[in-house]
């Protein structure tokens, strides 16, 4: 192709081709036609980007590792511009650039920029243009990216968490449904037995003390086995069904409690009796694991829809930083409690809210916390506590992990900058921390070191109306 025809198709470039006619002729003279085979990487992430592609055909896409493995964030076909654009600081590709179909482009070299620049004013206006587009475009899916990342670390969370309660109210249902049997199996035999006035004290002695609480902690080990064989030891001298002994043994009768008993009841009534006090008040101790577990399932709920704000709209609002916060830390009790790792919370009550997007401003407070609680060893702290300077809230989230080491603290913020290992962590979770503050008007600090590292979050505080 000569150079007026490559004026030509120039001129019918999507991105440049209004541009002045003297302009097109001068990058169709000076730039350097280049074939791009299918498969052919352009750049990788350790690559200096040395080149601009003003793209005639096929196309190009760019891929990320943001945690998750490779995954396209971008593509440019013919009629586009891509690669290092007038004006631009980028340095380094951020990702791999593919070659997904034969591709035809005008290409410049990095060094040629200047003298681009000088001689194609109006080009070089439209790729200013384009580049903030492009700007704007990686900031979007990073923001994406993370917040997916960010909800999939909660779900895998939420999941775990809500196996567990929900494990416990099955099982303890079911064996709810065996004690209610048991307890009607034995009522039924109570009640064909003529019990007198004696006989009821005497059964309701022994259900009064089962059914309160063990005078000492729960017993494991030896103690409890102990226990088990005083109580074998007591229901086989008496012809009883020796089974009875494990339940009995996690009550707080003793063996005098059960000589009461059989000083009133012998034979199949005193057998009946035990079965019907075991088992109820067996009942009422699954009844109250089941009253936990199902507890525990709607704060989790709860805590979730209101940290993702399900259903509203996405226009300013009051948000209630200590709504947020708790509704953080009840979705992160499960990760810190698998480390023993304890977390406080120490805000005002009635502490005013801020302005913003309810769904980034709790995205804030996820990301510092679940950070701090990678960040300490096993048994540490993480101290989080909202304070009031003016007209600014302020919120600290503080662990007693090893520190930031002074080399790294200011890239800490970077995009992809990360000290986790591959697949644990995008590198963008301050990334988006910060620019989530600044779009609300704030700022964040970082002072750290072994043994203390603490975030500093300031948000200014909604106005009347």
């Amino acid at each position: 192709m000569n150079t007026e025809e490559l004026v030509e198709v120039l001129a019918k470039h999507r991105t440049i081709g209004m541009a002045p006619r003297e302009e097109l002729h001068w990058i169709a003279e000076h730039g350097t036609l280049r074939h791009l085979e299918q498969g052919e990487i352009v750049t990788t992430p350790t690559q200096v980007v040395d080149g601009l592609f003003i793209l005639l055909t096929g196309r190009l896409a760019i891929y990320m590792n943001r945690g998750t493995g490779l995954r396209k964030v971008m593509e440019w076909v013919g009629g586009d511009v891509t690669g290092i654009l007038p004006y631009s600081r980028l340095t380094t590709a951020p990702g791999e650039t593919i070659v997904e179909e034969p591709t035809d482009a005008v290409a410049f070299d990095r060094k040629d920029l200047p003298q681009f620049i000088r001689n194609c004013y109006e080009v070089t206006a439209i790729l200013v243009h384009v580049m903030l587009d492009r700007a704007r475009r990686f900031t979007s899916t990073d923001l994406r990216d993370e917040k997916m990342f960010s909800l999939g670390k909660l779900a895998a969370g939420f999941a775990h968490e809500l196996n567990n309660p929900a494990s416990a109210a099955l099982r303890d249902a079911k064996s709810l449904s065996a004690s209610l049997a048991t307890v009607e199996e034995a009522a039924s035999t109570l009640l064909e037995s003529g019990l007198t006035s004696k006989h009821l004290a005497a059964i309701d002695g022994l259900w009064e003390v089962c059914k309160g609480t063990p005078a000492q902690a729960p017993l494991t080990g030896l103690a409890l086995a102990d226990r088990e064989d005083s109580f074998a030891a007591w229901l086989k001298t008496h012809g009883l069904d020796e089974n009875l002994a494990v339940e009995l043994a996690r009550t707080a009768a003793d063996t005098k409690d059960l000589d009461a008993m059989a000083a009133a009841l012998n034979g199949r009534t005193l057998d009946a009796a035990i079965r019907w006090v075991v088992s109820s008040c067996g009942a009422r101790t699954l009844v109250a694991n089941i009253e936990r577990a199902t507890t525990r399932i709607h704060t989790l709920v709860a805590a979730t829809k209101g940290f993702t704000h399900l259903g509203r709209a996405e226009d300013l609002e009051s948000v209630e930083i200590s709504h947020g916060l708790k509704d953080a830390m009840a979705l992160l009790e499960g990760k810190a409690r698998g480390k023993s790792v304890e977390i406080s919370l120490d805000i005002p009550e009635d502490y005013p809210p801020v302005r913003g997007h309810t769904v980034e401003v709790n995205q804030i407070w996820m990301n510092l916390i679940d950070n701090a609680i990678d960040a300490v060893a096993t048994h540490g702290h993480v101290g989080v506590a909202a304070t009031l300077d003016g007209g600014d809230a302020i919120v600290s989230v503080v662990d007693d992990g090893p520190g930031i080491p002074a080399g790294i603290q200011e890239r800490i913020f970077d995009p992809f900058f990360t000290t986790k290992p591959v697949g644990e962590g995008t590198g963008l979770g301050l990334d988006i921390v910060r620019r989530i503050v600044h779009w609300h008007n704030g700022d964040i600090k970082l002072d750290s070191r072994p043994g203390r590292t603490e975030f500093r979050v300031r948000l200014p505080i909604a106005g009347p109306g």
